[in-house]
């Protein structure tokens, strides 16, 4: 009887894409791509919440992973309007030229 992909397999794939959402909002200026950053974090403590869940045959993780989609994607909105009005604001995204939130 064949197994399915192992839970090893998607943990490492979750801590990949996590390891991928720090490096790119540590070293990335953008403000843009550190929101995404951020987005790709939080989809990987999702699919390990999802594996999890899975494995144990409990609906905790699921029910988990989707609050925190819940709240990301109100984060989402909100983060947006902000991006969209420091864009309006300052006509730049880099995060090294946005020195304080005055003028």
């Amino acid at each position: 009887m064949p197994q399915g992909v192992p839970l090893a397999w998607y943990l490492i794939l979750s801590a990949i894409l996590f390891t991928l959402g720090v490096a790119g909002f540590l070293f990335r200026r953008n403000l843009i791509t550190m929101f995404m950053s951020i987005e790709l974090m939080l989809n990987a403590a999702n699919l390990t919440f999802v594996a999890f869940s899975y494995h144990f045959k409990k609906v905790d993780g699921q029910i988990f992973t989707f609050f925190v989609m819940v709240v990301a994607a109100a984060e989402a909105a909100v983060g947006l309007a902000i991006i969209l009005t420091v864009f309006k604001n300052r006509a730049t995204l880099n995060v090294d030229e946005i020195a304080s939130m005055k003028n």
